[in-house]
């Protein structure tokens, strides 16, 4: 007979029922009272006051009873804490049980129970079950140790069970070891400390149990190979060898997670040699495979797909074919292939992807259509080639007449405008005849846009804005705004017959607009024409940074991650697991190792230093300190100077062939008054202002010097070499002047220009932000990889939000020198990515911490200043355009 009857309406007195059934003399009529228990818990009915009743049906030997009660245990135990204690004494004599699988339920039973009282109790029988001679309660076991270190932490590391479930990846079965693997990687994300000291011979063993396990078993230990380092290239090399034929799994997770590990180890070797080369090939037929599945497993295999191609698009170049959308596909697939196909996009291929887009653009699913035809936009402005190929494409879906590819058309037709300007304005005719379907915001806005920018070409633009501005008060906003500078544009390229229209847009923005941004936006533009209109055709005509590809790629750093968590959900949402997983204090983000270079750019440097592993020695240890002080070079005459470039700066000091010292022994000890440069304490020191005095050279080195009026002063009193090495004698602040370090043009608007600054021994990054763009941005961030120094940001930045166009903004961004340490080639390289919430930019400057003159004083420089706390004086001098420092600097730096 079915279960269902279980599950049916019963008459009154059921409790009473129940009761005097799980009571009842036969076995067979407690068994089915249970499993009316069990039936009336799943659908939500309150069945705890027969919580002591069904303890007393424990003391059997029916398996599908004991199961049945040990389920009902785990539901009620929180709400009956002190008559689950009564049920302890049965777990404890069911763990010595013959039957294995009674021994593995009643271990996996204590552990669901997530009471502190059945916990005490769960150690003795746990500690036993782990060494079974069975390997299902082992394994079973494994997975208990993780859910008592939920429970109680402490108490599973007082007990030595985690050394115990260390003991278990030895294990000669391959699923108590994959348990033991699934187990200890839950307890690693939650540990404040790492809990696996993965080594050579342990990915071995684990690799062993490799080929034995179950899929899921197979990925488990994949995942933990994941966070494996090798030691050299030659281990990579033979770990990839064995993980790669788990790439023709029939299971999608375990293909996944071995591409995973295959993309962390080919970062470690060099992209051009015959082994990485071979291993592209071999990642391609899996993840084609992958696309025949089940529309939900193609999804899922898609956006990892999506972050593959963004980190190495050369592993699919030759698959386009593969992401052509079927009739049959979801909508949901078909945009993710949409997306692809516009990554791999390429000379080579982009008139198979125009066809195949155009085809897409004559399809039923007005949402699909629409991106067809965006897509068709963000080809021309990837492949310049096809630029022309795709406006004529473009057109021909103009001729088609239907509205919403129409405006979708004009849409990206404005983008194209702005990406290669006084190139395609041929086709505005016929854009214009098209003004009258157009219905939707963006089109509107678009096509606005056109006409203004190139209100010189158009005879009639003041007719068609003025038809534009008839129904003014019931546009978008967005309209508004663009329908405003578009008529001023016009006015101040034919300022004869727009005046009226002008003075009438100039009214409705500034008198009958309840809108802020649109009042504001109109009072700057009268106040502009009113007061100087040169100026204003200056600033409203200004011309305009060529746009970038817009294929809404990932930043490289949240990107390195991903490409960590490829087969989760972080890899299907995009997001790193903190931005979605709440409760947990001690993730640790992942990363993926630095790139090594390639064959042809020199002989590659195996880096693998990650969390939890070896780091490289980068800064100097303690006993080399003061041999490196005193190994400078001094007397060694200055290399060549930069020809003085910026206007504001005076010109760096000659100094060839002079001794740095300044002068004789005496000056070691502050004897002397001459200063660097040879000048007196009194005179220029060159760009900014006075010189160090009160001794030179060693002496300004060491701290034993004065000070003057015209440099940062040092209190006397000081204790020399020894005392500024560990950081007793105080310093001053200094900062080196801001230089731009990102262009409008390369930021799509963001200007950021930055220095380097010390205060009160904290390395600080003073930004200043100036939005150059026509919308404002919001959400700024700064993102450091990983570098020589450790350094990181101590803070969030702090910055106002939005930023408002052509508007700039102060801030202060102080560093740690906490993060893992990565040796950059140069050694003061700095990898800055700035972000903002429309997109994310990355941006390489070099810190100006370095002695003009040889590599291992420059090096030996940057190292004291960053790494030791003490003084370091840095010569005056300034950064040219690729971050160099020419000239002398006197001043400290200190973190």
């Amino acid at each position: 007979m079915s279960d269902a009857k279980y599950f049916t309406t019963t008459k009154k007195g059921e409790i009473f029922e129940l009761k005097s059934e799980l009571n009842s003399d036969k076995k067979e009529k407690r068994r089915e009272a249970v499993k009316k228990v069990i039936a009336s818990m799943t659908v939500g009915k309150d069945v705890s006051a027969l919580f002591p009743d069904v303890i007393n049906c424990m003391q059997t030997d029916n398996l599908e009873l004991k199961k049945l009660v040990y389920l009902y245990l785990i539901n009620y135990a929180k709400t009956q804490p002190d008559l689950a204690i009564l049920a302890v004494n049965t777990f404890v004599k069911d763990c010595d049980d013959p039957n294995p699988l009674i021994r593995a339920l009643a271990v996996r039973t204590m552990g669901c129970i997530r009471v502190d009282k059945i916990t005490e109790y769960l150690c003795d029988p746990l500690r036993k079950c782990l060494k079974d001679e069975d390997p299902y309660v082992r394994k079973t076991a494994a997975v208990c140790v993780a859910k008592l270190y939920d429970i109680n932490p402490t108490l599973a590391e007082d007990q030595g069970f985690l050394d115990a479930l260390k003991d278990l990846l030895s294990d000669s079965n391959p699923m108590v070891v994959a348990n033991a693997v699934a187990a200890l990687g839950e307890i690693n994300e939650t540990s404040p400390h790492p809990i696996i000291d993965m080594n050579t011979v342990m990915v071995n063993k684990l690799l062993t149990a490799l080929n034995e396990c179950t899929e899921w078993g197979q990925v488990f230990i994949l995942d933990c190979v994941a966070n494996y380092s090798p030691t050299d290239e030659r281990e990579a090399q033979g770990i990839c060898e064995r993980v790669s034929p788990r790439l023709a799994h029939a299971n999608a997770a375990v293909v996944l997670s071995a591409v995973k590990v295959l993309m962390k180890l080919m970062e470690m070797l060099p992209s051009d040699s015959d082994f990485v080369v071979a291993l592209s090939k071999k990642l391609a037929p899996p993840l084609v495979t992958l696309l025949s599945a089940e529309p939900e497993i193609q999804y899922v295999a898609l956006r990892n797909i999506n972050l593959i191609v963004q980190k190495k698009p050369d592993i699919l170049q030759h698959e386009m074919k593969v992401f052509f959308v079927k009739y049959n596909d979801p909508i949901y697939v078909k945009l993710e292939k949409l997306d692809i196909m516009i990554r791999l996009a390429s000379p080579a291929n982009i008139a198979q992807v125009l066809a195949e887009l155009k085809e897409y653009a004559t399809e039923v699913d007005i949402d699909f259509v629409r991106k067809a035809v965006r897509a068709i936009g963000r080809c021309a402005i990837k492949v310049e080639q096809s630029a022309e190929r795709c406006v004529s494409t473009l057109l021909d879906l103009i001729q088609t007449k239907v509205n919403y590819v129409v405006q979708e058309a004009i849409v990206v037709i404005k983008d194209i405008f702005r990406k290669y300007p006084n190139k395609y304005e041929s086709i505005i005719s016929t854009l214009c005849e098209n003004l009258d379907t157009l219905d939707e915001p963006d089109a509107k806005a678009s096509m606005i846009w056109i006409i203004g920018e190139y209100a010189e070409r158009i005879e009639n633009a003041n007719e068609l804005l003025e038809s534009f501005l008839e129904g003014f008060a019931d546009e978008n906003t967005q309209v508004q705004l663009q329908l405003l500078t578009g008529i001023v544009k016009l006015f101040l390229k034919r300022p004869t017959d727009t005046q009226e229209l002008v003075q009438k847009v100039l009214t409705l923005a500034t008198q009958e607009s309840d809108n802020p941004d649109l009042r504001d936006r109109g009072y700057i533009y009268w106040r502009l024409l009113s007061t100087d209109p040169v100026i204003a055709k200056q600033v409203v005509l200004a011309e305009k940074p060529l746009i970038s590809e817009e294929t809404d790629c990932l930043e490289p750093t949240l990107l390195d991650e991903l490409c960590c968590h490829i087969g989760t959900l972080a890899s299907v949402y995009h997001k790193p697991p903190t931005a979605f997983i709440e409760g947990r204090t001690a993730v640790t983000r992942k990363s993926l190792p630095a790139r090594v270079p390639s064959l042809n750019g020199g002989s590659p440097s195996f880096d693998a230093s990650t969390p939890g592993q070896r780091q490289q020695t980068v800064i100097p240890n303690q006993d080399s300190l003061i041999g490196d002080l005193l190994s400078l070079d001094f007397g060694s005459p200055s290399g060549p100077q930069s020809s003085y470039a910026m206007g504001s700066m005076p010109p760096p000091m000659t100094t060839a062939g002079q001794d740095l010292l300044g002068a004789d022994l005496d000056s070691l000890i502050g004897g002397g008054s001459s200063d660097l440069s040879g000048h007196s304490a009194g005179g220029s020191g060159g760009y900014g202002g006075g010189g160090y005095g009160g001794g030179g050279g060693l002496a300004d080195l060491v701290g034993f010097g004065g000070s003057s009026s015209g440099g940062p002063s040092l209190a006397a009193g000081n204790t020399g070499l020894l005392g500024d090495i560990f950081g007793i004698a105080p310093v001053s602040a200094y900062s080196v002047p801001k230089q731009v370090w990102l262009n409008p043009g390369q930021g799509k608007g963001l200007e950021v220009q930055g220095s380097f600054s010390r205060k009160n021994r904290q390395v600080t990054m003073e930004l200043t932000l100036t939005n150059r763009a026509l919308q404002g941005m919001s959400d700024f961030d700064v993102r450091l990889n990983k570098n020589s120094f450790g350094l990181t940001p101590a803070s969030p930045l702090n910055v106002r939000s939005p930023l408002p166009p052509n508007q700039s903004n102060e801030a202060s961004l102080p560093l740690n020198i906490t993060a893992d340490i990565a040796k950059q080639n140069p050694l003061t390289n700095l990898q800055v990515c700035f972000i903002t919430y429309f997109h994310s930019l990355k941006h390489q400057q070099d810190i100006p911490l370095f002695f003009p003159g040889g590599a291992e004083e420059q090096h030996r420089c940057a190292l004291l200043c960053l790494s030791h706390t003490h003084a370091c004086p840095v010569r005056r001098g300034w950064l040219d355009g690729e971050g160099r420092l020419f000239g002398y600097l006197e001043g400290h730096f200190q973190r």
